[in-house]
């Protein structure tokens, strides 16, 4: 699928390169790391009372908030635990009383995840051996830090890992690959002790998932430099091009071949049913396509969104604005797009929500689920490592389309289960 998309869109272009050119070469490093989040919002479809859970996105590369989720978690818990009447805790309410949100464990999820790389990596490939660690590859002037934080902390403390963080412009300058040795070990060296390099087991990606991560072909020199070394990738380049809208698009393809059972092709095909149910329509804009039509006419453009291949928040088209947008782009360049049905989400009650930006704003509100999980493989398809555990919860204005926290459109929030 990316294959039909490298002659309108450079970012997953330049990816597949990144890709190609390591190819060539040669990969030295058998196993990759996914450190996921599956993203849902409840659905009830017009005219129903039926509600189920649909999928927003599948996230591949820098699947954030699970530590800041874990403190939301710990902060509600806390306030809902303290004697009412304090000046910390919530006013008397019924759906409240005696509710806790479940336990959180996105952070030892994800830590877990990395350290199971790290310990899979093996000994030191450098002669003579050198320590190793994982490495932190984050954005310059990294806003998300906290979140990261908890990670790495966890993996420092409950793992006895070294974790060094290392922004994407500084990962030339302060890390190699030894020309001599075949087993292409990443080595960095701390600009802080010069004299006691480190091996890297894994690189995890906080970095290089938008086009603005790259400013110069020195950063995508960075990227292949990561990819050809024998720390593990989290992800791969390859595990990030397989997040793409486009993936999602043709696995939720009610018509045509399987590709869903075709991935799971050991899984009972009840689950593989339930794991379709969850998809909401998708559509290419192909000439004569359904796609297309839904798109170009109003009165269905408004029951729909367009997501193209990107991830972060704030690329997608909404509504009543999709018509006007593809007629004002060239036509050869619709096929970066991929045409979602909108999640009908059922009517909310009131809320109050304190934005990333500090605005408070009271409305309607409506909620995103995300799950996270972890997996470890190898090139001939042998899972390591596979757990599931913890979640994002996010709540927003039901009158906004995006739901970004970075972005602003969004708040970290906790569930209670009835």
């Amino acid at each position: 699928m990316t294959c039909r998309l490298i002659d309108v869109d450079d970012f997953l272009s330049n990816l597949w390169k990144v890709h190609l050119a390591v190819q060539k070469e040669g990969y030295v490093q058998p196993l990759s790391l996914g450190l996921f989040r599956s993203d849902y919002m409840v659905h009830t479809p017009r005219n129903s009372t039926t509600v189920a859970l649909k999928q927003v996105e599948f996230n591949t590369i820098s699947s954030s908030f699970g530590g800041l989720s874990c403190l939301v978690t710990a902060m509600h818990s806390e306030l809902l635990s303290s004697p009412p009447g304090l000046p910390i805790s919530y006013p008397p309410h019924p759906l409240l009383d005696g509710r806790l949100p479940p336990e959180n464990t996105a952070v030892a999820t994800l830590a877990a995840g990395l350290a199971a790389a790290h310990n899979a990596y093996g000994p030191s490939k450098s002669s003579p051996a050198l320590p190793l660690c994982v490495l932190f590859v984050v954005q310059e002037k990294e806003r998300n830090i906290f979140d990261q934080l908890a990670l790495s902390t966890q993996l420092a403390k409950c793992h006895k890992i070294p974790v060094f963080r290392l922004v994407t412009s500084e990962i030339l300058n302060q890390t190699s690959i030894p020309p001599s040795n075949a087993s292409r070990p990443l080595i960095y060296t701390p600009p802080h002790s010069p004299s006691t390099p480190f091996e890297v087991t894994t690189v995890y990606l906080r970095s290089f998932y938008t086009p603005t991560d790259y400013k110069s072909e020195r950063d995508w020199d960075a990227r292949i430099h990561l990819e050809r070394s024998a720390a593990i990738k989290c992800p791969t380049v390859l595990t990030q091009l397989a997040g793409c809208k486009k993936i999602q698009q043709v696995l939720a393809e009610p018509t045509g071949p399987d590709h869903l059972s075709r991935f799971l092709p050991r899984t009972d095909p009840s689950v593989v049913a339930r794991v379709r149910e969850t998809f909401a329509p998708q559509y290419d804009l192909s000439p004569n396509g359904r796609g297309r039509e839904l798109a170009l006419n109003p009165e269905t453009a408004v029951n729909h969104v367009l997501k193209p291949q990107r991830e972060g928040g704030g690329n997608n088209v909404y509504k009543s604005d999709i018509p006007g947008f593809l007629r004002s782009i060239p036509e050869m360049d619709w096929k970066r797009w991929v045409l979602m049905e909108l999640i009908q989400t059922p009517p909310q009650a009131r809320n109050t929500v304190l934005r990333s930006d500090g605005e408070v704003l009271s409305g309607n509100v409506v909620g995103e689920l995300g799950i996270f999980g972890t997996i470890l493989w190898k090139d001939d398809g042998q899972i390591l490592h596979n757990e599931q555990g913890g979640w994002l919860m996010r709540t927003k204005g039901k009158e906004h389309n995006e739901g970004g926290v970075a972005a602003g459109f969004s708040s970290l929030d906790s569930i209670l289960l009835f």
